[in-house]
């Protein structure tokens, strides 16, 4: 800013101090005479926008030397002796801070601010306000009339609820009050976190089949299918109380009855049910048309792995060395989509969510891990000889599986995690003396992962720093199954317990103990699926139609509902065993001495 800039700048600044000060003056005699040095402001805040913002546009031009004929006050004077102590600064940039200085100082003697009243369109508002969160909306919404009228506007808390995952699937048409429906969505979650940790709810012990043995659980969203030894396949829609859960028919002839073969695996979506038996078969069945298979893939020999997608309609099958993908063309007809050579026998077997229009899966066999794509050839992710993997688990981008160390040198037993566009090793976690059991990739929270040991212990990982984030003592035969969300885990172990964890408390809810491992386990905000399936498949009783010979021997599914809106039966959980670690100095059996504990 040169000189003659900065005397027009000097004037035309003085000239609205001294009109604002008549105005205020000539309003205001009383007031003006009692402090006639403060700098007063004129009501008219369009006039103070725009001097003010003159003032702010000259100061970003450039900075000049200070005004000869300023305006004094006492806190300057004192100021101004102060500097003339210290060594004199740069002419150019010590005029700018002292006009800086000038103007915050007038700014705090205002009692008016005048930035409000600034006019902006309507839809720059909008845009502006929609990087604000519910809290910050709250207190806008407390300004004035016109920014509570933005604060509320529809489109804002519809945003709002779609970031949050509330009615992911509803239009902005869909409700006139989107304020009001994310308040309710918001107590509706409280209210689930709270029964959740109180262990308020419903529980269904699904029917079972009197003369057959559990064989194999799987669930989507509230829907459970089981296999029995029988070679029955049920299944059961949790979402409503009064669900009738028929039998699947697998077209088998009933000319030799009783010797029906067993059911190995079952795996269910959103639209299919498949299931394999051990002779090799594999029926698919459609949910939507009814209770006949729509395909039947045969083997040669027995099925050892099942996967089926989560997202579209294809499964994928593991038998001997091969392994095939099975996906249905344009007419709806099932047609083999890609089959693979493998050199050992498969173990476990995923397919990968979202690949698009070609199908990947992910396949274990011994110390081998293979990355099988429809459109390619089997490749090898991972081999270390004598390194076998323990469990799998994958996500859109990334595999996650444990691996046993043996052989000489001892490294300890971790868990890989490889990315599948890569193909190479991201992280190595663990280092436990006992086997990976299982690992929890794609329901887990972005950047984190569970993991259950025979070491008794599960464990949370953080991919980002690749440590350790939370380990527990869980179960005293080893850790079976585990999922977590963004505060609980619920793990289940070989001795029958399930257990509820929050773990950002590191402290355990509540557990329910049942006899058999537990296989399965499934849950979301509302409900929660366990299956305790035994290891032995033949029942060692004469009385097939004893309750008690039922649960000795056969397995349990149970359905347990969070959402107290729709609770049809209003009964308390099963027994729950309160922890006694956290009685310091006494190791008494609670459960004993109190056989129902407040729920």
């Amino acid at each position: 800013m040169d000189n003659h800039s900065l005397d027009e700048f000097r004037r035309r600044w003085q000239e609205e101090l001294a009109q604002a000060q008549a105005l205020r003056k000539r309003r205001r005699p009383e007031a003006a005479e009692r402090r006639p040095r403060r700098p007063e402001v004129a009501p008219g805040r369009g006039e103070q926008a725009s001097g003010y913002l003159a003032l702010a546009q000259s100061l970003l031009e450039g900075a000049g030397r200070p005004p000869a004929a300023a305006r004094t006050t006492r806190a300057e004077r004192q100021e101004s002796a102060s500097r003339s102590r210290s060594p004199p600064a740069r002419e150019g940039a010590g005029g700018g801070e002292q006009l800086v200085d000038q103007l915050i100082r007038d700014l705090n003697e205002m009692d008016d601010v005048p930035f409000f009243d600034i006019q902006l369109p309507y839809e720059l508002a909008i845009n502006i306000f929609q990087y604000l969160d519910r809290k910050e909306l709250g207190r806008c919404a407390q300004v004035s009339k016109t920014w509570k009228v933005i604060a509320e506007d529809e489109v804002l808390w519809y945003r709002l609820c779609q970031q949050e995952g509330h009615l992911p699937e509803s239009s902005i048409s869909d409700y006139s009050c989107w304020k009001l429906i994310f308040q309710e969505c918001r107590a509706r979650e409280h209210m689930l976190r709270t029964n959740w940790k109180n262990r308020k709810g419903a529980v269904s012990e699904l029917e079972h089949i009197p003369d057959a043995v559990l064989c194999d659980v799987h669930s989507h969203d509230g829907v459970v299918i089981a296999g029995y030894t029988s070679g029955d396949v049920r299944v059961w829609d949790t979402r409503t109380w009064d669900y009738i859960a028929p039998f699947l028919d697998s077209e088998y002839e009933e000319d030799e009855p009783g010797m029906q073969p067993y059911v190995s695996f079952v795996r269910i979506n959103s639209s299919l049910a498949v299931a394999a038996y051990e002779d090799g078969f594999l029926n698919i069945w459609d949910l939507r048309t009814g209770k006949d298979p729509i395909h039947r893939f045969e083997h040669d020999a027995r099925i050892q792995a099942l996967a089926l997608s989560q997202d579209d309609a294809t499964v994928a099958t593991a038998s001997a060395f091969d392994v095939v993908m099975l996906h249905p063309n344009e007419e709806g007809y099932w047609q083999i989509a890609a089959e693979f050579e493998v050199q050992k026998l498969v173990d476990y077997l995923e397919i990968v969510p979202d690949t698009g229009r070609y199908p990947v899966a992910v396949a274990t066999a011994g110390d081998l891990v293979y990355l099988l794509k429809a459109d390619d050839s089997a490749r090898t992710l991972h081999y270390v000889y004598g390194q076998p993997v323990t469990c799998l688990d994958v996500s859109a981008n990334q595999a996650a599986f444990g691996v046993k160390s043996l052989g000489w040198v001892y490294e300890g037993n971790k868990i890989l995690v490889y990315s599948l566009e890569a193909e190479r090793c991201l992280s190595k976690l663990g280092n436990a003396l006992g086997d990976f059991t299982c690992v929890n990739l794609r329901d887990s929270p972005p950047n984190l992962m569970v993991s259950g040991n025979m070491d008794r212990r599960v464990r949370i990982h953080d991919l980002r720093t690749d440590t350790l984030a939370l380990s527990l003592s869980a179960h005293q035969l080893g850790v079976s199954a585990v999922q977590m969300d963004d505060w609980k885990v619920v793990s289940g172990g070989e001795e029958g317990l399930v257990s509820v964890w929050d773990y950002r408390m590191n402290q355990k809810l509540w557990e329910v103990h049942s006899r058999h491992p537990v296989r399965h386990i499934s849950f979301n905000s509302r409900r929660l699926i366990t299956a305790n399936v035994p290891y032995e498949k033949v029942v060692r009783s004469a009385d097939l139609d004893d309750f008690a010979t039922h649960r000795r021997h056969r397995g349990l599914v149970h359905a347990y509902e969070f959402a107290v809106d729709q609770l049809a039966f209003q009964s308390a959980l099963p027994l729950c065993r309160p922890s006694c670690a956290t009685m310091a100095g006494h190791s008494y059996d609670l459960a004993l001495t109190f056989p129902y504990d407040s729920i």
